[in-house]
């Protein structure tokens, strides 16, 4: 058990954690830059989505996993 939860759940806790976070530096800096909010929060969360599953996928195939 952890502080946040059960230790089953701490990857995807953090995954969550992690995209709600991306998008909404995503759609900050848009709106600092002038552009539409929802479109840099959606950009944001896109890549993370996309860096996130890249890094798990090498982690595998390297057999470096998570516990």
């Amino acid at each position: 058990m952890t502080a946040a939860g059960p230790a089953a759940f701490l990857i995807p806790l953090v995954a969550g954690a992690s995209l709600v976070s991306l998008a909404f530096l995503g759609g900050l800096a848009a709106r600092a830059g002038g552009a539409g909010v929802m479109v840099g929060a959606i950009r944001g969360t896109f890549w993370g989505t996309l860096a996130m599953g890249i890094t798990a996928g090498i982690g595998a195939l390297f057999g470096t996993v998570a516990r």
